[in-house]
């Protein structure tokens, strides 16, 4: 079965989805729709021989089986409500809507009419990150007792960026939420956070920060510590532990290369990757296979419109919980 797909958006993320899901055997790039002309636009409608479209015909093509949302954000729950009434599946980046209440009235929308939908948290599909859940799920390494992850941007984004992310709990934390539910198999009942500007005056001027630790407590009473920054000087960090009763397990940054250099001085190494495009390459890969097999085998994917909605409930928790200084409590 060959399926038909459209993107919307053609910025770092979409130019990424848009290869990876032309690359796939049993699709094919028919669409790509983006208000602005940037060579990344066109470069994606030549390597693909997609058209350059308005959204209008995407949604009238009765032909297009699915669509992969990469857009800004605030474009995110319109385009989703338009496919559930044209009836194509979804691909959407995160976070749903900066709307809580919008994310949840779109999660209704996909659910009762039946849509098939897939979420852009693409750590679920990286290797590593697999392994690890997989080896815990399984039960060889014991009782999950306590996860530390580290998220650390090589630098802090532009502010117009912030101005338009929701924030670095909406757009940076809400893959470690994410991970921390996917991790533990169960949901959160206390998120405590602290956060402040510390690195960019302008990203504080904004609004927002750049700095936040986020102590959760699972339903069963297990504990996540979240350490999240725009700045990393040495690039690009993540890192994960994960505490069992068996075992510790460990993802750590992955190197730009693998050579060591040892002379007088000592042994030099290589710096971890510079970005997360580079570092979850795979993973980005693996979504589009994972979303092409949805559509094509009924294949479910591993982040669904439900585990969107809950890892931005905890970002939200997060928010209140850094304005109020009180911890804050989620209903069982």
């Amino acid at each position: 079965m060959m399926v038909k797909l459209a993107i919307f958006g053609t910025g770092r993320i979409g130019y990424v989805h848009a290869l990876n899901a032309a690359a796939q055997p049993d699709a094919t790039l028919a669409y790509v729709v983006d208000p602005i002309d940037s060579p990344a636009r066109t470069e994606i409608a030549a390597r693909t021989g997609a058209r350059i479209v308005e959204p209008e015909a995407v949604f009238a093509d009765r032909t297009i089986d699915g669509v992969i949302i990469a857009s800004s954000t605030d474009t995110h729950a319109e385009l989703m409500l338009r496919a559930v009434e044209a009836g194509k599946a979804i691909f959407c980046e995160k976070p749903i809507s900066l709307d809580f209440k919008r994310v949840t009235a779109v999660a209704d929308a996909v659910k009762k009419a039946g849509t098939p939908c897939m979420l852009g948290f693409q750590r679920r599909y990286d290797p590593n990150f697999r392994f690890v859940r997989e080896r815990i799920a399984g039960g060889t390494a014991g009782k999950l007792e306590h996860v530390v992850m580290h998220t650390r941007d090589p630098s802090p984004p532009p502010v117009d960026y912030v101005k338009r992310s929701g924030g670095m709990f909406r757009d940076q934390a809400i893959h470690d939420f994410d991970m921390a539910r996917y991790l533990l198999g169960e949901e959160i009942r206390t998120v405590y956070a602290v956060g402040a500007c510390l690195i960019d005056p302008g990203i504080g001027a904004a609004g927002d920060i750049d700095t936040a630790m986020i102590t959760l407590t699972s339903a069963s009473g297990r504990f996540v510590q979240m350490v999240n920054c725009r700045r990393a000087p040495f690039g690009y960090d993540q890192r994960l532990e994960a505490l069992c009763s068996q075992e510790v397990l460990y993802v750590e940054n992955r190197p730009s290369s693998s050579v060591m250099i040892a002379d007088t001085r000592g042994f030099t190494t290589s710096a971890p990757m510079d970005y997360f495009i580079a570092r979850f390459a795979e993973a980005y890969a693996a979504e589009m296979v994972a979303f092409v097999d949805m559509l094509t085998r009924g294949t479910a994917p591993l982040a669904v419109i439900d585990d969107g909605v809950e890892a931005q409930r905890l970002a939200e928790a997060a928010i209140r919980s850094m304005e109020t200084g009180n911890a804050v409590q989620l209903a069982g």
